[in-house]
């Protein structure tokens, strides 16, 4: 699996914007997938994962109920909704393939992820 991730730039605090992650490989529907984030100065954190068959999720208490993970395996992409964007979110944006095909529960550890995506920068200011 091989991953390109798109859709960052720059938003108002409160504003939206949507995150895609487009994978190339025929097996991509069988691996759980993560978005991090990096922000200067800081260590990469988990922000979503959904898992390879979408019916489980994690949110980071920081992002919970402001954005959501979904994925559409058809067209082998995950996507992170996010809206009532805060300054906070100012980050570098990276998706992520689990190594393990159909783990069965959700995993936030980020050394399970093996494939990232060259990441994409989501800028909000006042």
């Amino acid at each position: 699996v091989q991953l390109q991730a798109s859709g960052g730039g720059l938003a108002q605090a409160g504003g939206s914007l949507r995150l895609s992650c487009a994978a190339s490989g025929r097996t991509f529907s069988t691996y759980g997938m993560a978005w991090f984030r990096q922000a200067p100065g800081k260590e990469r954190e988990i922000v979503a994962a959904i898992t390879w068959a979408g019916g489980g999720l994690y949110y980071a208490n920081s992002v919970k109920g402001r954005f959501t993970i979904s994925r559409d395996n058809a067209k082998n992409a995950v996507y992170l909704q996010m809206n009532s964007l805060k300054l906070e979110d100012t980050a570098v944006y990276y998706c992520a393939a689990d190594r393990e095909r159909v783990r069965p529960s959700i995993t936030m550890i980020q050394g399970n992820y093996g494939t990232w995506g060259q990441g994409t920068q989501v800028t909000v200011s006042s």
